[in-house]
């Protein structure tokens, strides 16, 4: 695994537990000289996780849609930083460049990207790891959810085992570099069997 996204919030959190846990997978990352591949911004826990990989030597590539960029909220120190025309280009580039997806805490604009990115995978548009790291037990509920997506059919439990969750970057990244995806089939051949 050379390249990691990870989707997270321009915002800090209530709590510092968010900022620190960001900083520590930054480290991480680095540490095993993973590039990290997120949305370009220099706030919130984006800001941090991409300061931690900068400060541990690591690389950093940022995705920002040419409108953020002129807010001036784009890191200015990154290993390189890539304008593109739109949100939807923003995650074609992401999913392009990266060997697995990492969500932090964030909100909707987190959500979204996450679920899009595991739609792909469920659908094997790739076979790429995708993970929540749940700091502060922030996506218990959406663990929970997912459970009961499965429980009532809506969710087959071998997609749902693809959401790859641990509260701790390592325990994560160890669960990415073991990551075996699932067989896709055709809808028609699974409600058959």
């Amino acid at each position: 695994m050379k390249t990691l996204a990870v989707f997270c919030g321009s915002s800090r959190g209530a709590s510092n537990v968010y900022l620190d846990a960001a900083k520590k997978l930054g480290k991480e990352l680095a540490k095993r000289n993973i590039t990290l591949v997120y949305g370009g911004a220099c706030v919130g826990i984006m800001g941090a996780v991409a300061d931690s990989v900068l400060e541990a030597g690591g690389k950093v590539i940022g995705v920002m849609p040419s409108f953020l960029e002129k807010r001036e909220i784009s890191h200015k120190n990154l290993t390189e930083l890539i304008v593109v025309d739109s949100m939807h280009e923003r995650k074609a580039k992401m999913a392009e460049l990266a060997d697995g997806f990492i969500a932090l805490p964030g909100g909707p604009g987190t959500l979204e990207e996450f679920f899009e990115i595991f739609t792909w995978a469920q659908l094997g548009l790739h076979h790429k790891p995708c993970g929540l790291l749940n700091i502060n037990h922030y996506y218990d509920p959406l663990v929970a959810l997912f459970n009961h997506m499965s429980d009532e059919q809506f969710l087959h439990e071998k997609y749902r085992s693809m959401a790859l969750v641990d509260v701790e970057p390592n325990g994560l990244l160890d669960q990415f570099n073991t990551y075996k995806p699932p067989t896709v089939k055709s809808f028609i051949t699974e409600k058959q069997t």
